[in-house]
């Protein structure tokens, strides 16, 4: 996956870290975005993330590693 391959999904203001891995749909839903960032799988800006409330900002990249390969958003 390139840079040119992440899709931003636009917000307003700021967005908490599950919060956005629903809207991106890089998690089905609440429980399983909080699951994915307990269990190490979530990163932000390249380094692991483990607070799902932890805000994001515009221009923030959000990965998710997924037993079929790693998913990516940009906030926007």
């Amino acid at each position: 996956m390139t840079v040119d391959d992440v899709p931003t999904v636009p917000i307003e203001g700021t967005i908490r870290l599950g919060q956005f891995l629903k809207l991106a749909n890089l998690a089905e839903s609440g429980a399983h975005a909080r699951d994915l960032v307990a269990d190490g799988e979530v990163s932000v800006d390249g380094e692991v993330e483990t607070r799902r409330g932890r805000q994001l900002e515009r221009g923030m990249l959000v990965e998710v590693d997924l037993p079929g390969g790693t998913v990516a958003a940009r906030v926007g």
